[in-house]
């Protein structure tokens, strides 16, 4: 760059004509220069803050831009997949491969879906009765089934095939109960899998009857999960509001916890191998550490009806719940509020809902008979985004993370639309949890000095604790 300057004397003093003075600009020019296309122009910045006084305001207008922009492409549905026709109750997801989802109903038939392709790829006539838990055991092309018809099926599927299966599948072996089974669950590492009814049952797919059984009490079990890092521990809700706790290297339960109300489902934290999180009839969620189970680690609010099904995202930061007010919700491990609520017009009760692998759909199954496939985030892009536009989107997030505080940004941010059912239900709770404290209050101002202790929102519902018997 040249700049042409008159200085000096005048021309009179001199004796002669004005001679221009040129100061010259020096760069490098390889510094600034692109060595390929793909490569960007280098601009030269300053950092010094006193040379940049409206850095704030406008990263304020640039935040509250992007809040805006979220909301404007949030589109989290992306497809419902039909062919059930009943509702579906059960759903259990490969865990090897991303494009297999297989789902079970209440007329007793599995369908296993190709997600890539939105199709139905195979059906099976499993069970006379419900279908009341599925999984896939690591490492194997078995599916193994449970029913209210008192059997384990182990069934033999190709998931590698992507067309459409027409021919009848049979089982290649059947375990018998004693009872109805209510949930069945494998072990990530190992062979041995787990079924609930009347007691919980250890079973061996090499043997027909069960290697152990453990019970606590007479009443029924609902629900059971093996946990993914503690190979060895087991979770299960019993119908008498119970959730109690096995180690298979023993020959009893280890622990037992008596809640309020009944449990619908339980999901370990993958990443967090003390912590779990239970689906609670009392439209709330818990999250407990089972080495402290008298108080909960968080309590996780907002639905308006029983929770119904729960699991957990393979980062264990989150995790999504299916309830029975007919809306799916997203929680973070250290919230007690959603950060999103999902629903339809035409979506029923929710019975099971699932993350997949990557962690970028949520798939759910409900009474109407379909499987939805949501975004785990719902402004997310599904095209492939090149270096330029990820850093973009990691910017916004920034911006947004920093100014999360400011009234105006929080109030975009946090604005949910509920359906009109919801959001009347929700209003009521909100005057019968006040009138509550009213009470409260007033019991405690007209009764003697510590007479009413006040009880922790994270020990309200809990009942009692039990060790080994």
């Amino acid at each position: 760059k040249t700049v042409t300057t008159m200085e000096g004397p005048s021309p009179k003093a001199l004796g002669k004509k004005r001679q221009p003075i040129v100061k010259v600009i020096s760069r490098n020019v390889e510094e600034y220069t692109r060595e390929t296309k793909v490569d960007q122009f280098r601009i030269h910045r300053n950092r010094d803050p006193t040379a940049h006084p409206f850095e704030k305001a406008r990263e304020y207008t640039r935040a509250l831009s992007a809040v805006k922009m979220e909301k404007m492409h949030a589109q989290p549905f992306l497809a419902a997949m039909e062919g059930h026709t009943d509702g579906i109750y059960c759903m259990a997801t490969h865990p090897e491969s991303l494009s297999v989802l297989l789902t079970g109903s209440f007329d007793g038939e599995i369908k296993t879906w190709n997600l890539a392709s939105k199709q139905c790829i195979h059906t099976i006539v499993a069970h006379s009765g419900y279908v009341r838990g599925m999984c896939i055991p690591p490492g194997t092309q078995s599916l193994l089934s449970c029913g209210s018809d008192a059997t384990v099926k182990r069934w033999n599927i190709d998931y590698n095939n992507y067309e459409e299966v027409t021919e009848q599948t049979l089982p290649t072996a059947v375990y018998n109960g004693s009872s109805p089974f209510t949930a069945v669950d494998c072990q990530r590492v190992g062979s041995l899998f787990a079924t609930s009814g009347s007691t919980v049952e250890v079973w061996d797919a090499e043997r027909s009857t069960p290697l152990n059984s453990y019970s606590w009490g007479h009443d029924s079990l609902s629900t059971l999960r093996f946990s993914p890092i503690e190979h060895h521990l087991i979770a299960s809700a019993a119908s008498d509001r119970s959730v109690v706790l096995y180690d298979l290297r023993g020959a009893s339960p280890i622990k037992r916890l008596v809640l309020d109300m009944r449990t619908n489902g339980i999901a370990w934290n993958p990443q967090e191998a003390y912590n779990f999180s239970l689906a609670n009839e009392n439209h709330n969620c818990y999250t407990y550490d089972l080495r402290k189970l008298d108080q909960a680690r968080n309590v996780h609010k907002d639905h308006v009806s029983a929770v119904m099904s729960i699991d957990y995202s393979p980062t264990g930061q989150e995790f999504v719940t299916g309830s029975y007010d007919r809306t799916i919700r997203i929680f973070p491990v250290d919230k007690g509020h959603s950060r999103e609520i999902y629903y339809t017009k035409r979506m029923q009760r929710i019975f099971s809902v699932k993350y997949t692998a990557d962690a970028k759909f949520v798939l759910s199954g409900s009474d109407d008979a379909n499987v939805r496939i949501w975004k785990a985030h719902a402004s997310a892009s599904l095209k492939t985004l090149n270096s330029r536009e990820k850093e973009a989107i990691q910017y916004r997030e920034k911006l947004k993370e920093r100014y999360q505080h400011l009234p105006q940004i929080n109030r975009i941010a946090r604005h949910r639309h509920l359906p009109k059912p919801v959001y009347k239900a929700k209003r009521l709770k909100v005057i019968m949890k006040n009138a509550e404290k009213r009470r409260e209050t007033n019991r405690k101002a007209h009764s003697a000095k510590d007479a009413h202790k006040r009880v922790s929102e994270r020990r309200k519902n809990i009942v009692d604790v039990d060790n080994a018997k």
